[in-house]
């Protein structure tokens, strides 16, 4: 019952603006679950929801794996939007930004998780990226050059 309850949740959230605790209770009542304030409240957080805000200026339920998805493509096009160059230099990757965007396209790389990549460290306008193996260095290099494109 947990399980099919979870499940309806995530669904619904993932579909809906659910705003309240008592708007969900209400939309799983409609679907046969009837639940209290409290089951719904312990569901929440089993489920690791979070408000977000919604292009309308309001807030609604989402499943932090969403939300963590929304700000990984964010990420990426502010990447591709600010990456102007890259270098290829021995074992490290140089990536040139425009002005103050070093950080952000730093924090886009480490959330890829590609395992090539030791480390990045950012400056004011520039990303050196760490690579495991000197052989790796043109495939991951070619790879966020395909990126800018």
């Amino acid at each position: 019952m947990k399980a099919m309850r979870h499940a309806m949740i995530t669904q619904l959230v993932d579909t809906m603006e659910i705003d309240t605790q008592e708007m969900l209770a209400e939309l799983l009542y409609e679907r046969g679950v009837k639940v209290t304030q409290a089951t719904i409240s312990r569901d929440i957080k089993e489920l690791r929801l979070i408000k977000v805000l919604t292009d309308h200026g309001t807030y609604k339920y989402a499943t932090a794996e969403r939300t963590e998805r929304n700000v990984t493509d964010r990420l990426m096009r502010l990447f591709t939007e600010s990456v102007v160059s890259v270098v290829e230099a021995e074992s490290l990757i140089v990536i040139k930004t425009l002005p103050a965007a070093a950080n952000i396209a730093a924090e886009a790389i480490d959330g890829m998780s590609w395992p090539e990549i030791a480390g990045t460290l950012a400056g004011e306008n520039s990303v050196f990226v760490a690579i495991r193996s000197i052989r790796m260095v043109p495939e991951v290099a070619n790879r966020f050059r395909a990126m800018m494109n």
